[in-house]
């Protein structure tokens, strides 16, 4: 069948209902999205995001594709009331968003398709909605997964290679034995031989550990990383982007990136960063800072992005509470712990602090409850 014979064969009335229901289809699935990355995720960056996509989705409708609700027809349709034989498991929030976003990706596609035989110059308004909605598929999928995986790390301590494989071993056992969950291996003085010996050793201690949850994260080096076996990577400005860096790791690994402002952090949640270092906070003793986070940015990186963020840069047990004061309740610390006389009890203060903090205000025993600063 020719397509100019689509009218006198009475085609074009059918099409223009699977138009509609497509129609239908998208924007629905867009809503929901919306709703989980809103109330859920509390992303105001990738809330904007589908709302923008359901809005210039509705305006591609408009163009010419407005008349089609008239030709709807329920009662009509062959797969009304018809359920799918093994619906998707829907058990979890990031269930929901992946249905959805897959419900959506098809139903542009059908108006792709549908719609440039009635009315062709709406059909090429549909694909760049659709590829948008990849976009915004990976990075709350990405947020789910890592909110879930470092669901209870609220301590990420910086851990350089000491001077001899036995000091690192011990400082890396002191720290997972006072109950850290993240470790991130920095020593920019290290070789890349050197700099894998010491990580491999974490990743051992943390399997072997008493909470074998513990996340072992290498600065930098992404092939280390993926050599070794450890959990993941953590990349700043004048390393691998966040796209490159994933793909040496591959999907499984976190990949976690420094941000310095605003539009580091929503480039870095859009490009795959499964977590955030949000900072400098405070002057630090390991490094140098030509500027510090104001607190306008930081309250503005937990409103932008649904992504577990960890404040950094010059964080004691003195100043935890200023952090959580700002909204956040993770912290990354170098010096504080590794350069205490007693790592171990450092870093178990902090964690005190950070969990007194969590715990709603009339179940504070006191403002001063828990280990003492040491």
């Amino acid at each position: 069948m020719k397509t100019g014979d689509f009218a006198e064969h009475g085609v074009t009335t059918e099409v223009w209902r699977a138009v509609d229901a497509s129609a239908n289809r998208a924007g629905e699935a867009l809503r929901a999205v919306e709703d989980m990355v809103r109330f859920v995720l509390d992303d105001g960056q990738l809330t904007r995001l589908v709302k923008d996509l359901r809005h210039d989705l509705a305006g591609a409708l408009a163009d010419g594709l407005a008349d089609r609700v008239f030709l709807r027809d329920v009662r009509g349709d062959v797969a009304a009331g018809v359920a799918a034989a093994a619906p998707l498991h829907r058990g979890s929030v990031g269930d929901v968003i992946a249905a959805n976003a897959a419900r959506a990706a098809q139903a542009l596609r059908s108006l792709e398709e549908s719609a440039v035989l009635v009315c062709p110059r709406a059909a090429g308004r549909f694909e760049p909605l659709r590829y948008r909605l990849y976009v915004v598929e990976r990075a709350a999928l990405a947020a789910v997964r890592s909110r879930d995986r470092l669901a209870g790390v609220q301590l990420c301590v910086l851990v350089d290679g000491r001077d001899d494989p036995p000091q690192f071993d011990r400082l890396v056992g002191a720290l997972l034995e006072a109950g850290v969950r993240m470790l991130q291996i920095r020593d920019k003085r290290l070789d890349a031989r050197t700099l894998a010996a010491r990580t491999s050793r974490a990743v051992t201690a943390a399997r072997r550990s008493p909470d074998a949850a513990a996340v072992v994260i290498v600065n930098d080096r992404a092939d280390v990383a993926a050599a070794t076996g450890a959990d993941g990577v953590h990349v700043g400005e004048s390393d691998l982007p966040t796209s490159l860096a994933r793909r040496v790791v591959g999907p499984a690994r976190l990949v976690g990136r420094t941000a310095h402002d605003l539009a580091e952090a929503r480039a870095a949640a859009l490009d795959g960063a499964d977590y955030l270092g949000v900072g400098p906070c405070f002057p630090s003793t390991t490094k140098a800072f030509g500027s510090y986070a104001s607190t306008h940015f930081l309250r503005g990186v937990l409103a932008e992005t649904g992504l577990p963020a960890f404040a950094i840069g010059g964080i004691s047990c003195e100043r935890v509470d200023e952090i959580v004061g700002l909204g956040f309740t993770r912290v990354a610390v170098a010096s504080a712990v590794t350069a205490a006389a007693d790592p171990g009890r450092a870093a178990a203060a902090i964690i005190e602090r950070l969990e007194h903090l969590a715990r709603p205000p009339a179940a504070r025993q006191s403002p001063s409850a828990g280990q003492p600063c040491p």
